[in-house]
């Protein structure tokens, strides 16, 4: 039976939890997610954990948050004047915000912290910093 190998287009299905058993994210009822082994279009501890498996089998992965979306960066969190942000926009804890960097690049953030003069936003990925678990499937080597 062939087994996963770099460069290999592959389609599974997954559950992913943080270690407290919440799910952040599923493919159940959904198609499986394909993609090509190696490539860098998954987190790496994910695409690590795929080698070797054969069509059918199932495994639990934990992966660091280092080889998932990396450790929370201090300086990804920055604090804007409130007077420069449209009254418009909503500033509740939590809500996801659009911004465009200097270079003209869109970056999603989050607002984090709100206070009378400033409001702080949070460009670190929700799940940076975490450890997260995967139950997944090989459905197919494609």
């Amino acid at each position: 039976m062939a087994e996963v190998k770099a460069g290999d287009t592959v389609h599974i299905h997954y559950t992913g939890t943080l270690n407290d058993g919440t799910t952040f994210d599923s493919s159940e009822g959904r198609e499986p997610l394909s993609f090509e082994v190696g490539s860098g279009q998954i987190i790496p501890g994910l695409d690590n954990a795929l080698p070797g498996m054969t069509e059918g089998e199932k495994k639990t992965v934990t992966v660091a948050s280092a080889d998932a979306y990396g450790p929370v960066n201090p300086e990804a969190r920055q604090p804007v004047p409130r007077e420069e942000i449209p009254d418009h926009i909503p500033l509740d804890l939590g809500t996801q915000l659009q911004v465009q960097t200097a270079e003209g690049q869109t970056m999603p953030v989050t607002v984090a912290e709100v206070t009378e003069d400033t409001v702080v936003l949070d460009a670190n990925h929700p799940l940076a910093g975490q450890d997260l678990n995967f139950d997944i499937e090989l459905v197919k080597i494609a």
